[in-house]
């Protein structure tokens, strides 16, 4: 049985491979990615069982180097649970371009929501949010404010709790990430 992927990613990939300009080392990392994407549709259909894990953040800079990165930094106030915006820079002509907000924890939707209004305001008509865990109160948020969104993300949590914290989650993740807990 063939299966064709024909993920952009995978096509993307292909397409730099095949070009006889490429050098080695360019070609070791195109290979390694084209080598994740169809590892992932493999190995798409295995079983799945519920265990618990200590998960990293992986980058999307990974799958697509070449794309121009922008960034907005959101800052959440622990006692209010809203956010301040603190910092801003993104790419030229956004509009023309295929925009992934990634916000890994979506807990209240309140910094996703900020930051796709601020892309909105900037002409950012094509926008995907990608997250690691989010919850129902965040899910609903983002579509109530941007119902053209896309949200990719492995699970919605149960809920948040009374700190706005989502449960079951994964604890503070910038403190997990750069080991400042």
């Amino acid at each position: 049985m063939l299966t064709l992927v024909d993920h952009p990613v995978a096509l993307d990939c292909l397409a730099q491979l095949r070009d006889v300009t490429t050098p080695p080392e360019q070609f070791r990392v195109l290979t390694e990615r084209l080598t994740l994407v169809l590892g992932a549709a493999a190995l798409s259909s295995l079983p799945q069982r519920a265990v618990q894990v200590t998960t990293p953040l992986a980058g999307m800079l990974q799958l697509v180097p070449q794309a121009r990165v922008g960034f907005v930094g959101l800052r959440r106030d622990e006692e209010t649970a809203l956010c301040a915006q603190y910092f801003e820079r993104l790419p030229g002509e956004i509009g023309k371009s295929h925009v992934v907000v990634v916000d890994p924890m979506l807990a209240t939707g309140g910094s996703a929501v900020a930051a796709l209004d601020l892309l909105s305001s900037a002409g950012a008509r094509a926008v995907s949010l990608v997250c690691v865990v989010a919850a129902p109160e965040g899910v609903k948020a983002v579509e109530q404010a941007h119902p053209n969104v896309s949200i990719f993300t492995p699970v919605v949590d149960r809920e948040l709790n009374a700190r706005k914290f989502i449960v079951p989650g994964l604890g503070d993740f910038g403190d997990r990430l750069y080991g400042t807990v």
